[in-house]
């Protein structure tokens, strides 16, 4: 018979139904993404790029979806070879440029986007959507409240 480990940090609960959850994500999602010639890490890349704030680094978007950098930086050079991403000076940094997606980079972000919402109505229901954007806004919420608390921690590592 097998019990469920209820006594475990809620935290460390929402990590394994994350990992188990982007497994099945990527499953769903993955024709939009290979209709776009892109890779996981190379879409994961562009994504970070095109919905940040302001132009990140390598090293910035590692630590957002917990990669290596030496992946994220393949991954950066093959969408600045394929014209989706440009590098541009970072006044804070001599060697860590930052990244901006190219008009190109924002229209292939955007098509996959479009399929992706295509492939999400065919299996869930707009009645359903509500849940979502809750668990959606909860979830950007929690991750932007450990990266504020990463971020004071790590003061002064970088």
């Amino acid at each position: 018979m097998r019990v469920r480990f209820e006594s475990r940090h809620p935290l460390v609960g929402l990590s394994d139904e994350l990992i188990r959850l982007t497994g099945r994500l990527k499953s769903l999602f993955a024709d939009a993404r290979r209709n776009a010639g892109l890779g996981d890490s190379e879409l994961g890349v562009l994504n970070s790029v095109v919905e940040a704030e302001r132009p990140p680094t390598v090293s910035q978007i590692g630590r957002s979806i917990g990669q290596p950098r030496q992946l994220i930086q393949r991954a950066a050079n093959a969408l600045v070879d394929a014209g989706l991403i440009e590098t541009m000076p970072n006044p804070d940094h001599k060697r860590a440029v930052l990244l901006r997606a190219t008009t190109r980079g924002i229209a292939v972000k955007r098509e996959v986007d479009g399929q992706a919402d295509e492939t999400a109505e065919a299996v869930w229901t707009a009645s359903e959507n509500t849940g979502v954007r809750e668990a959606t806004n909860a979830l950007r919420s929690i991750r932007q409240q450990l990266e504020a608390q990463l971020r004071a921690a790590n003061t002064g590592r970088d």
